[in-house]
């Protein structure tokens, strides 16, 4: 297996370290990417970095209309979906039970929750229709080992790994697959060419996340769906 022939994938975040690897690997294998982000700049440098079929896309996900309204453009133009690879980040936490800002709630609920919420329920009916629909989204393994500093933000993975699996429920029977790919924390070219000689212990490539994303394809649904994959190294 491998993508369908004239896939098109959405990549939310792909502004990101990880969202612009992630767009460079499905393009280099015949796909088009849909590049969501909020600052349509960034998003430009990366379209002139990979080429034409990196579309440049600037969408607030938190807002729920304008993404349901943008999902409905997408599939109206490309007649497909064939991936949603949800890549939006954030974080905030480090204070314990009593002394944490609530509002860091806020945040995290927005971010890494309420755009999931958005963007799946824009592009699901069109990933049940792909031959091969996937979407994935990026968690953490704190989920599983949460601790009093990280309350907030594990609860908020805790919470988009919750909807995802929902979401592969739903998918469940057909030719459609979502995942949960968790990592201790991510590692940055740049950051490893800033520390060469840092052991980052635990720290998953993105090169290894993207590599993993695109794989999705090559697994059929009925094996894939609803799985929680660990890429910690």
């Amino acid at each position: 297996m491998s993508l369908p022939k004239g896939a098109v994938v959405v990549v939310t975040g792909a502004s990101g370290a990880l969202g612009r690897e992630t767009s460079r690997r499905l393009i280099d294998a015949g796909a088009t990417v849909i590049g969501a982000g909020r600052e349509s700049g960034s998003l430009m440098k990366i379209r002139e970095e990979l080429g034409a079929r990196f579309v440049p896309t600037a969408i607030d996900l938190i807002d729920e209309p304008a993404t349901l309204a943008w999902g409905h453009e997408l599939v109206t133009e490309y007649g497909r979906i064939d991936g949603l690879l949800h890549l939006v980040g954030g974080w905030k936490g480090g204070r314990g039970i009593v002394d944490a800002d609530l509002t860091d709630w806020d945040f995290l609920n927005d971010n890494l929750i309420r755009t999931l919420q958005h963007a799946s329920r824009a592009l699901h009916d069109a990933l049940l229709d792909s031959p091969d629909g996937r979407l994935a989204i990026i968690s953490s393994t704190g989920v599983a080992n949460p601790t009093a500093k990280n309350a907030a933000y594990v609860a908020a993975k805790a919470a988009a790994e919750a909807w995802t699996g929902a979401v592969a429920d739903s998918f469940d029977g057909s030719c459609a697959a979502a995942v949960a790919v968790r990592v201790m924390a991510l590692l940055t070219a740049q950051m490893r060419e800033a520390k060469p000689d840092a052991r980052f212990a635990g720290f998953t490539p993105t090169s290894d996340v993207a590599d993993a994303l695109l794989a999705l394809w090559d697994e059929p649904a009925r094996t894939l769906n609803g799985r929680i994959l660990d890429l910690t190294t």
